[in-house]
């Protein structure tokens, strides 16, 4: 048995698809809260609702004895806790909400993981986490000391916290540094989605540090692979890096956008928005070592995106 939290979620949902395609038994757990529009969040547990081996528990983790309800059923051997309030923009105007999404529940969450001998605790982190690092590319042996966003600081606190439960009571834990997801089913407030709506729309676009930005945006099949190889290999304490080989300037990705949409954007260029980073580039060998590659460019996936939207929004 398997437990995913956050299964309602963008990586969520796609990586329980994966492991249900694979036969795998599991148990789910969402709070389906309204941080963006809770329709495409019950679309996604609908798909996942139609196999039999997947059981749905709809709560907020921090109700430790909900928690403790289902560890206690299910007794799961794997835990892959993707839930999490995400987004660092919205860390700036709603800090509560990421000290109790990102730390108490998960302080419950690793504990029952710890009471329950599960074999295997993966988690979300983030790239977020090397904050004003310049190092290019980032590799998991640079301080991170240094968070620019309290989103970022909650998720150098999870990665510290696992680091305590791997050392004390031997529980094995890695943490994803996921580097800007995108592909179908991706949330509304990542760039991908916004970009695309507004063209359609025939709104402008808010491009920060006028278009001076570099990301290693990651498709999301690249990333289901990197999760469930991490899944499928237990390590004392790790960290794993999870993106793509290769930085995109931002406005080639808009310029690729533009181009599978048939379709110019109008650009309103703004200074850097507090919280974000010029860069983000993967330093990805260590997962490497597990066979992980990333397979899909940004005209393939921006294609398969599109795609999604036009059918899933008519």
């Amino acid at each position: 048995m398997i437990l995913v939290t956050g299964a309602a979620g963008f990586i969520g949902f796609h990586v329980t698809q994966e492991l249900l395609n694979r036969g795998k038994e599991i148990v789910a757990i969402d709070s389906v809260n309204s941080y963006y529009e809770p329709t495409l969040k019950e679309n996604r547990l609908k798909i996942l609702n139609d196999n039999n081996n997947f059981n749905f528990h709809r709560f907020d983790l921090c109700d430790f004895d909900k928690l403790k309800a289902v560890f206690d059923k299910y007794k799961p051997k794997i835990v892959c806790h993707l839930a999490a309030q995400a987004g660092v923009r919205y860390s700036l105007s709603h800090p509560f909400a990421y000290q109790k999404s990102n730390n108490e529940a998960f302080l419950n969450i690793i504990e029952l993981s710890k009471n329950s001998n599960v074999e295997n605790f993966v988690y979300a982190s983030s790239s977020s986490v090397y904050g004003s690092n310049t190092n290019l590319p980032f590799s998991e042996n640079d301080r991170v000391d240094n968070p620019i966003s309290l989103y970022a600081a909650t998720k150098r606190s999870n990665e510290l916290v696992a680091h305590c439960y791997s050392h004390l009571f031997n529980l094995n834990c890695s943490g994803l540094r996921f580097f800007t997801v995108y592909g179908p089913w991706g949330r509304p407030d990542m760039a991908l989605f916004i970009f695309t709506k507004a063209i359609i729309n025939n709104q402008p676009i808010d491009v920060y540090n006028n278009g001076k930005m570099k990301r290693n945006f990651t498709y999301i099949d690249d990333i289901v692979d990197g999760i469930l190889r991490v899944l499928e290999t237990p390590k004392e304490y790790e960290l794993y890096n999870i993106g793509n080989n290769r930085a995109e300037d931002l406005l080639h990705f808009i310029s690729v956008l533009e181009q599978k949409l048939g379709k110019k954007a109008t650009y309103n260029f703004l200074p850097m928005q507090p919280g974000d980073v010029r860069a983000t580039v993967a330093d990805i060998e260590k997962i490497r070592a597990l066979g992980f590659e990333p397979k899909t460019n940004i005209e393939q996936g921006i294609e398969n995106f599109v795609k999604w939207y036009r059918e899933y929004y008519s």
